[in-house]
């Protein structure tokens, strides 16, 4: 089987849907699917097999990103598609009207991925704009893409929750992403430690992800006075680039954090970002409108603990209280229970293997397997509505 995952966005730039993106990809493979791609080129990428680059221009304040040319996006996904049996669309803008395009062009079933609550993150882009009128355009434009496809994925049952009450009808099913749970297993955090001049006794706290106002991270950096004065050597380490650097910064200035704040940037997934959640004694996470929150599996793979909110994705995650701490949503239930953890090591100590064992029930390998065999549906039905149509058309 083929399948052609069209999407605004993938690696070079880092975030969770080209994680996402790549993890299928890579495991679908050994399912019998084939994926192509058609995505952004973003620079001077090296061609490779089975995917399309198409040319475009960076976002005004968002450099990081690509807005592909409309005609070229559709050219392309419309040549790649020829000889696929589903197209799965997987971001909202160009590549979703180009996916629907040629998936009616060449008789195919499409499915598409919502990944990110733009209700949420709209606000903090177009802040000029009435955030009412934001919610209601996004609500608007996420029902009518929805239930334009055949069935929609989505990575956690409250995400299920939020459409169906913004009226979608598309089938729903949740599917999370899933890691590569041996690639977080094995990091070194010692050579972490060492190579960023982190001493090895010294209490650590880790963030990993986009560096993005959305994600909370002010949470993070408000929490930290009052957990140092329970902890005065403690560390958080926010490993990541994006957009809310500067002010985060400016932030942690004001408060006289900077011996207790550090910004790594970037870390490289084969080897740097293994040995930095190996490196932490704590993952900590404050994102309210997580669609997913895949980090927090990530770090529970190297034996990392995790404190954080239970929100949007994050709360399926945090469900069975495996490997984690859930805290209030607010910053000084937070703080304490960042302190506790530090403060209390030992009453902790069987946090790490549970959190080894209960990330291999979010692998990669499992969730390919579930979305081939949700491809193969999606194509069984596909042809089955067109023949009936076809049947009757015939009468």
């Amino acid at each position: 089987m083929r399948v052609l995952m069209v999407s605004d966005v993938y690696f070079p730039r880092v975030n969770g849907v080209s994680t996402s993106i790549e993890t299928f990809r890579r495991k679908l493979a050994g399912e019998g699917v084939e994926v192509r791609l058609v995505v952004p080129r973003y620079g001077d990428e090296p061609d490779e097999p089975g995917i399309v680059r198409v040319g475009g221009r960076p976002l005004p304040g968002d450099p990081e990103d690509r807005l592909v040319g409309w005609r070229a996006m559709h050219r392309a996904v419309a040549a790649a598609a020829a000889d696929c049996d589903a197209i799965h669309i997987q971001t909202p803008f160009v590549a979703h009207y180009a996916g629907l395009a040629a998936a009616r062009r060449h008789g195919l079933p499409v499915l598409a991925t919502y990944h990110t609550l733009f209700e949420e993150y709209l606000q903090h882009y177009a802040p000029l704009l009435p955030a009412g009128w934001l919610r209601g355009a996004a609500r608007f434009f996420s029902r009518r893409q929805c239930n334009a496809a055949d069935g929609v994925l989505v990575p956690s049952s409250a995400m299920r929750e939020r459409l169906q009450a913004y009226g979608v009808t598309a089938p729903l099913r949740v599917l999370p992403t899933g890691i590569p749970v041996e690639r977080f297993a094995g990091g070194d955090g010692a050579a972490f430690r060492a190579a960023h001049g982190i001493a090895a006794e010294r209490p650590l706290a880790l963030y990993v992800g986009r560096v993005a106002h959305e994600k909370n991270l002010g949470f993070l950096i408000d929490a930290l006075p009052r957990a140092l004065a329970a902890v005065p050597e403690l560390l958080l380490l926010i490993a990541g680039e994006g957009p809310a650097r500067a002010d985060l910064q400016r932030r942690v200035d004001a408060l006289g954090l900077n011996r207790a704040v550090r910004f790594v940037g970037y870390l490289d997934r084969a080897r740097g970002l293994p040995d930095c959640y190996a490196a932490a004694d704590l993952f900590v996470f404050a994102s309210r409108t997580e669609t997913q929150g895949l980090v927090l599996i990530e770090a529970m793979a190297a034996g990392t603990p995790v404190l954080a909110l239970s929100a949007m994705g994050t709360a399926d995650i945090l469900a069975p209280r495996k490997g984690c701490l859930v805290a209030a949503d607010d910053v000084h239930a937070f703080a304490n229970a960042l302190a506790h953890f530090f403060v209390h090591r030992r009453a902790w100590s069987h946090l790490p293997g549970e959190a080894r064992a209960y990330a291999q029930t979010w692998s990669d390998a499992v969730m390919a397997e579930l979305l081939a065999s949700h491809y193969r549906t999606l194509r069984r039905d596909h042809r089955a509505r067109t023949a009936q149509a076809v049947a009757v058309a015939g009468l």
